[in-house]
């Protein structure tokens, strides 16, 4: 008989996830034998775009989410140019993609460091190391020393790395310097040296520090390199221009089906969404994002989770650093949680080599931007890439040129999905299958497989419906008359800030 283990919330990740897994015996061993992940808050930035001019949608996107806001500014003004037919200048495009750059070098230790890390160390007895689950653990007390040494160093290294994009940001996160054209940040000899003093700093801690923690890591917890597999098909957007033009990418376009070495192309009329069994309304089975809208219906039966559930071909597809490495094919060691976590380390390297070779590319005197209106009636695709995988902006004007449909595909939506119409599970469910558990109590093998993919649920707007007795304090009543919410319609408690 299976063992039913609900984590609510996941901790140590952006935003609200809970995860549900059915723990039972297989050939006499404990493990996952079906899974489902949910997003439990809904994102409503789409509808809160529609009736504005697009030049609006670059800085109210990047509110999505305060990790990777620097990649929903990117898909949003690449969907403005494509809709215009406006080509970016060399500078501005560099300029971008090194605010996006320092944006991926933060995250990627944030995920290792303050994300993932205390699932295999037992640190300190302080937050946030405790309360943790007295398991498993597989280091000397002067190796957990260390690794939390660098733990600490971790939070200077990200600190470092946001100022780093805030020299062409303006400020981190949410950089105001993007914008339909180009970039507002204007190069010059003091801005191009102190941008690369910081990036060497940064640089050298990931290829000295960064990289070999991860491989110590992966060593000692070897028998992850099997587990958290997943469904084998990886999806790259591409990022980081080569050229002027923006065509050559650093990390290129493409996807691989069930872990192959061959890279298919990549076609956008071939991604869809299902919202079966989210709490969604659509009487499509897989809708373009072109054509889709984001209305909720809840309560929905047989529905379970906030998030829709992206295909690519009707087929779900694992998102982030590992995808990007593999069909780059810089990394093909095999798909795992480990896998995840070295391909990630290798990627950061990569992609701070990139930026300092970047960075010398600017022409201080150059062009960063061009004008740049969307016309009415047009319509255009952003797609790029966040530290955790794939994003994609779908825009469509009106024939006033106001924002009439808006669709954001995050990488999290991909990794997290839930079963789509056809039953098939998302990748994060998938992986789940087959995990063992030693002790369903204090399942920190799942929690590692999860942690692996960095899932992100920030982008969601909180609206949360209070329960049944629950007390409410409304703003503008001086906090001093608790509203108590009983059975019925007042649940809704809408007032809840």
């Amino acid at each position: 008989m299976a063992t039913v283990v609900a984590i609510d919330p996941v901790t140590r990740l952006e935003g609200h996830l809970r995860v549900e897994v059915q723990v039972g015996t297989v050939n006499g061993v404990s493990q996952v034998v079906d899974a489902h992940t949910t997003g439990t808050l809904f994102r409503g930035f789409e509808k809160i775009l529609i009736g504005r001019p697009p030049q609006d949608a670059q800085h109210l996107t990047q509110r999505i989410c305060g990790v990777c806001p620097v990649s929903h500014g990117m898909a949003s003004v690449q969907a403005q140019e494509a809709a215009a037919g406006v080509s970016v200048p060399a500078n501005g495009r560099i300029l971008r993609d090194l605010v996006l750059g320092a944006n991926f070098l933060q995250s990627h230790l944030l995920h290792f460091y303050h994300l993932a890390l205390q699932d295999f160390v037992d640190g300190p007895n302080m937050p946030p190391w405790q309360p943790s689950w007295a398991v498993d653990k597989r280091f000397s007390a002067t190796e957990t020393s260390t690794l939390v040494s660098h733990y600490v160093t971790a939070l200077d290294m990200r600190r470092k790395a946001h100022e780093l994009g805030a020299i062409f940001g303006g400020r981190m996160p949410c950089p105001p310097s993007f914008l339909p054209g180009g970039c507002t940040a204007v190069p010059t000899a003091s801005r191009i040296g102190g941008f690369s003093n910081y990036l060497t700093l940064v640089a050298n801690f990931i290829n000295r520090v960064y990289i070999p923690d991860v491989a110590f890591v992966a060593k000692r917890y070897d028998d992850y390199f099997g587990i958290g597999v997943g469904p084998k098909n990886l999806l790259a957007y591409g990022v980081f221009s080569l050229d002027a033009t923006g065509t050559s990418k650093l990390l290129t376009r493409g996807r691989v089906v069930n872990g192959s070495a061959t890279v298919a192309t990549l076609n956008p009329n071939d991604i869809t969404e299902s919202v079966a069994l989210s709490w969604y309304a659509d009487a499509t089975a897989f809708r373009s994002p072109s054509a889709a809208d984001t209305v909720a219906q809840y309560p929905k039966t047989g529905a379970y989770s906030w998030l829709k559930s992206p295909r690519l071909q009707r087929v779900p597809y694992e998102v982030g650093a590992l995808a990007r490495m593999w069909v780059n094919g810089d990394y093909r060691r095999g798909i795992s949680v480990m896998d995840r976590h070295r391909a990630r380390a290798a990627e950061a390297a990569k992609v701070a080599e990139f930026m300092r070779t970047a960075v010398a590319r600017l022409a201080i005197g150059s062009p960063v931007c061009v004008s740049c209106q969307v016309p009415g009636n047009r319509a255009g695709i952003g797609m790029t890439e966040a530290p955790r995988g794939a994003l994609g902006h779908w825009l469509q004007t009106n024939a006033t040129g106001q924002i009439s449909r808006y669709q954001i595909i995050t990488p999290t939506c991909w990794n997290a999905s839930p079963r789509d119409v056809n039953g098939v599970l998302g990748p994060i469910e998938t992986a789940l299958i087959g995990t063992p558990v030693q002790n369903p109590d204090q399942p920190v093998e799942v929690v590692r497989v999860i942690h692996s993919f960095d899932p992100c649920l920030s982008c969601a707007v909180h609206v949360m419906r209070a329960g049944e007795g629950a007390r409410i304090f409304r703003l503008g009543h001086g906090g001093r008359e608790p509203a108590t919410v009983g059975a019925g319609a007042g649940s809704q408690g809408a007032d809840a800030a």
